[in-house]
């Protein structure tokens, strides 16, 4: 019976597509953000953690697919209701093994709940391309426009994330890109005119952009992890933010800020 790694289900979820959604949190990550504000998704196997009253847990859990649907359609209803769904996320949902998400999307379908796929884009085209018949919406990260930052930053370079990007796109997929604004490094106009001009060249086809804000939630996990936090951003002011969604809605996107 084919299994995966979970680190966390986030029932009646609000942020990550349209409506009342769960998502589901696929353990493992091929690039190592900086910001990262869930370490404990990085490692694809199951780890030690400790908890805020400094006790150990294992963090991870393995789950069939019968049990993963079983859990996303328990609150179908609420679904229906909203024009939620199940959100696939992580870690990196498109970096595991397709034999298990394949099917689970599939079985979403067959029962009439709308599956998102929240990525980086850092996974094999081919994964995109099997995922496409069963997936709704695209949740796509863009970190970075240039790659050298994008290395910086991740560890690696973004080719692969520009490539999903343009064949998602080629397919008329829904598509919401997901901006990460870090003060100092690409929190300004010059940023978002270079991710503009770029959607524009390539002819990216876009329902919505959500700038997303660095906050430092996350960072206290790194000690609970045992690990070395090397997180030194800091938060745009919001008039900043403010000036860089009006520069995307001026060239004709519907704009979001957080999510």
């Amino acid at each position: 019976m084919k299994k995966t790694t979970i680190f966390n289900i986030q029932k009646f979820s609000t942020h990550d597509g349209p409506g009342i959604r769960t998502t589901i949190f696929f353990k493992g990550c091929p690039i190592r953000c900086e910001w990262c504000h869930n370490p404990e998704s990085q490692v694809f196997a199951p780890e030690i953690m400790l908890n805020k009253y400094g006790k150990e847990e294992l963090i991870g859990k393995e789950y069939s697919i019968r049990e993963l649907v079983k859990k996303i359609q328990a609150d179908q209803i609420f679904y229906d209701q909203s024009g939620g769904g199940v959100t696939f996320s992580g870690g990196e949902v498109m970096a595991q093994n397709m034999d298990y998400v394949l099917p689970l999307a599939k079985e979403c379908q067959r029962l009439g709940i709308t599956v998102a796929i929240d990525t980086c884009g850092v996974a094999p085209t081919e994964n995109y391309r099997q995922i496409l018949p069963y997936a709704d919406l695209f949740l796509y990260d863009l970190k970075f426009i240039d790659s050298h930052t994008h290395q910086l930053y991740t560890g690696a370079n973004n080719q692969l994330v520009l490539d999903n990007l343009r064949f998602l796109s080629a397919q008329q997929t829904e598509i919401n890109l997901r901006l990460i604004l870090l003060d100092e490094i690409n929190a300004d106009e010059v940023a978002a005119n270079r991710i503009i001009d770029w959607l524009a060249e390539e002819e990216i086809h876009v329902n919505e952009i959500s700038l997303l804000p660095y906050h430092d939630f996350g960072r206290d996990k790194y000690e609970r992890l045992k690990r070395i936090c090397t997180q030194n951003f800091s938060k745009p002011a919001e008039e900043q933010v403010a000036m860089i969604q009006k520069r995307y809605q001026d060239a004709g996107y519907r704009v979001t800020i957080g999510g």
